[in-house]
């Protein structure tokens, strides 16, 4: 896995733990200069041990510049690096980042209704620090299993934005609970809705709004994990290197990124699982089974990009611009 991405060093300031299996971990710059600029939405690429990247959101308010601060949930489902972040890094310890990126910006609007899921809120909340300091008209859902599970409680309580946020706990009463169908009854021309927490979550939000008519352009979303796919009926493709002429095949129980690197075709990737686009990679000719969650259906269509970490071919063989 390439690391070229990873152009800071910052120490771990600090780690607090801000509900059940949910650590919040504070980056600052060791010699005490100012980290790059982010903007409401943004995330890192973090090198959580030697050949494991995982992408954290930024939570803090995005005008700080002395601090970085991500939340990671403990997952023991994961692929190690949530687990890793939870039981190996330590206050005080060097680690590797990347400048922040974003991939989920707010955009202007009228009003802007923001629904997290679990550990979703992360974004979300640096973006209601944004639209509260804005003054601009916004409300956040925040959906959680339960009250102890439920991070930032007291800082959104301490807010200036408290009364604009609204709780739902699973194992609440059901009055309390998020009533989807009400809440995007009737699209708004003027509103804008961002969503991020697991597939499931983002799912039922998607296909409640987009029942109700709203438009694609006013949803907005951030996957952490990558989509479910059969891969029952995957078969061997070829791919070729445009700019060399060299081709490989790609056999059912490798990803083209896979091949490419036991090959010397260097891709830089981080997630591995189709969501953060960082091995984004143009398509010269052939047509793509796409899997990620990163592109849209426009882009999906074109068929002259996907994502080698994750998708395949439909035709024989792909041609990559590389």
């Amino acid at each position: 896995m390439s690391g070229a991405s990873l152009s800071l060093i910052v120490e771990v300031k600090a780690r607090h733990d801000e509900a059940q299996d949910i650590a919040t971990f504070e980056l600052a710059d060791p010699h005490g200069r100012p980290l790059p600029a982010f903007s409401a939405g943004a995330h890192l690429d973090v090198q959580v041990k030697s050949g494991l990247i995982r992408q954290y959101s930024l939570c803090n308010h995005p005008e700080e510049r002395d601090r970085y601060l991500i939340g990671v949930l403990r997952d023991p489902a994961s692929r190690g690096g949530s687990v890793a972040m939870h039981e190996e890094i330590q206050v005080g310890d060097l680690i590797q980042i990347s400048a922040p990126k974003n991939h989920f910006p707010l955009k202007p609007a009228g009003r802007t209704l923001l629904l997290a899921g679990g550990i979703g809120i992360t974004p979300l909340l640096c973006m209601a620090e944004r639209l509260a300091h804005t003054e601009a008209d916004f409300a956040l859902h925040y959906c959680t299993r339960s009250p102890e599970r439920t991070a930032f409680r007291q800082r959104i309580a301490d807010s200036g934005f408290a009364e604009r946020v609204h709780f739902h706990f699973d194992d609440g009463a059901t009055e309390q609970k998020l009533d989807l169908e009400a809440l995007l009854a009737t699209p708004d021309p003027n509103t804008r809705v961002y969503v991020c927490g697991p597939t499931g979550f983002i799912e039922a939000v998607l296909s409640t709004a987009k029942a109700n008519g709203w438009p694609s352009e006013r949803l907005h979303t951030e996957y952490f994990a990558g989509a479910k796919t059969d891969t029952s009926d995957d078969g061997s493709f070829e791919v070729k290197i445009a700019s060399s002429g060299a081709s490989f095949i790609v056999p059912a129980d490798k990803t083209v990124y896979q091949v490419l690197a036991e090959n010397g075709v260097e891709i830089m990737v981080s997630c591995e699982q189709g969501v953060c686009g960082t091995c984004l990679t143009r398509v010269l000719e052939g047509e793509p089974d796409h899997r990620d969650l990163y592109l849209d259906d426009d882009e999906h269509a074109a068929n002259d990009q996907f994502t080698p970490c994750c998708s395949r071919a439909k035709s024989k063989v792909l041609v990559l611009d590389l």
